[in-house]
């Protein structure tokens, strides 16, 4: 099926054409979203790094974000004094073809002179993007990304196995689909091994896994909430076996890291657990963080799944919500786009779902808003980690 997408100049193709508002320091935070409060409606959203000393790990998320196919264009604001290296983010994005400004509110005046400064360069910019061309988009053109939150006993027997299924034929149809949580991997080490295309990717991945297991068990606190428990999960290797089927069954063809961009069509696991010793400051499970790291990946849009029920959305990037419970859509009908809850209490089959949930991703793709993106969500985080580069062995032809 043919769409129709935003044409890049650096040759890529998006499926949303939004302006950013990126904030460089949480100094600037507030300003930032002064400048693009009353342009919300016409495609302006509000990205940044709230740290103040320099992480290299945000610094390649944010020019990721900032060069996205879905992003048409970038104003930076930056408090002026803080270590993030804004002139060389102004010129990766320079490079990319797309239009970008840099407002410093120490030299612009302070607060209200740097929001008339920026909403101005908005309003013009917002006039110009209008003309960005269109090109013809298929399915082979998308990358998708899936993560769950707030999982619950149904998790694992409807929502999450249904998205595994269209996964299956993302990937039979030549589209890039990632997923990731190696927090919650726990217990599928083996089976996600045999899956890898060659031995060596294997070994990484088992490698991957097994420090994701020592990270947190050095942190204390895996990848298992109150409510998870509440929801009926037992244990952290219940909820992985519900995890992990969002994946699918198809041959897993590489490896990466958050900002890393898949080179080719297949399915590939993110490795989203920080390398080295865990250190204060750094996160455990976050959902938004997971969902922007996905992002940074070329993700053009996220599958969420969820059975307690979350009510977030994505900057950058629409986010897809899918009901595992039939008693939480019920309750949260207004934030959810499908109900894969159908599964426990009529004869709608996973495979049903997965087709509604495909034609959803076609619909989104298309330009049709999701409800999260209806309801103004626009959820962002960005924190502090540190990651080695993958090796060879991590990407397969």
């Amino acid at each position: 099926m043919e769409l129709l997408g935003y044409e890049r100049k650096d040759g890529r193709k998006g499926i949303r054409n939004v302006i950013l508002v990126a904030y460089l320091v949480e100094c600037a935070h507030f300003v930032s979203s002064e400048i693009a409060y009353p342009y919300k409606k016409d495609g302006v959203q509000v990205v940044g790094f709230g740290g103040c000393y320099p992480n290299s790990h945000a610094s390649k998320v944010m020019t990721q974000l900032c060069t996205h196919p879905n992003v048409g264009a970038v104003l930076l604001v930056s408090l002026g004094c803080e270590s993030f290296n804004r002139a060389k983010l102004a010129k990766d994005i320079q490079a990319s073809g797309r239009p970008v400004e840099t407002l410093v509110i120490q030299n612009c005046g302070g607060t209200a002179k740097t929001v008339k400064k920026g909403q101005a360069w908005l309003q013009s910019t917002i006039s110009k993007l209008m003309d960005t061309k269109r090109v013809k988009i298929g399915v082979k053109d998308l990358v998708v990304g899936t993560i769950c939150g707030g999982s619950d006993a149904t998790s694992g027997i409807t929502a999450n196995p249904a998205v595994g299924l269209t996964f299956d034929k993302l990937v039979k149809n030549q589209a890039i689909a990632i997923f990731e949580e190696t927090g919650e991997m726990i217990g599928c080490v083996e089976d996600i091994v045999a899956r890898a295309k060659t031995r060596n990717l294997g070994m990484e991945i088992q490698n991957c896994l097994n420090k994701a297991a020592r990270y947190y068990t050095i942190m204390g606190h895996g990848s298992f909430a109150p409510g998870n428990a509440d929801g009926g999960l037992s244990t952290i290797e219940e909820k992985s076996l519900g995890a992990y089927s969002k994946s699918g069954s198809a041959q897993i063809s590489g490896l990466i890291k958050p900002g890393d961009v898949p080179p080719s069509a297949g399915l590939y696991l993110m490795d989203v657990v920080p390398d080295g010793e865990p250190r204060f400051g750094f996160p455990n499970i976050n959902d938004n963080m997971e969902i922007t790291e996905l992002i940074a990946s070329g993700c053009h849009l996220i599958l969420f799944t969820t059975g307690r029920g979350s009510v977030v959305g994505s900057a950058v990037s629409p986010v897809i919500k899918i009901c595992a419970n039939p008693d939480t859509f019920r309750k949260m009908s207004d934030d959810m786009d499908v109900n894969a809850g159908k599964v426990i209490e009529s004869n709608v089959t996973l495979q049903e779902v997965s087709e509604e949930i495909y034609d959803k991703i076609i619909e989104t793709a298309s330009g049709v808003p999701t409800v999260s993106e209806k309801l103004g969500h626009q959820e962002f985080v960005i924190g502090y980690k540190t990651f080695e580069p993958i090796g060879p062995n991590c990407l397969v032809g």
